[in-house]
């Protein structure tokens, strides 16, 4: 069965994100993976997924070091 492939307008919608800002973090190589098929930029479904929980988990991650940093400081 063939992977679910996910126009940049579709990304948009998932991740809330303006198509601009996809765009442009694509320029960056920061944003979800992504490949030129044809004249489109198409998404793999399984990659977009796997990037939002990344950046979740990255993010859980950053927030409890934050908490810990706040605690030693007024400790």
């Amino acid at each position: 069965m063939a992977e679910r492939l996910l126009t940049i307008e579709e990304v948009s919608g998932m991740t809330r994100q303006p198509v601009g800002t996809l765009r442009y973090w694509r320029h960056l190589g920061v944003g979800p993976p992504s490949a030129r098929i044809g004249r489109r930029v198409m998404y793999r479904e399984s990659d977009v997924l796997a990037w939002l929980d990344r950046a979740f988990k990255d993010e859980a991650r950053l927030s409890r070091g934050r908490s810990a940093e706040t605690a030693r400081r007024s400790a």
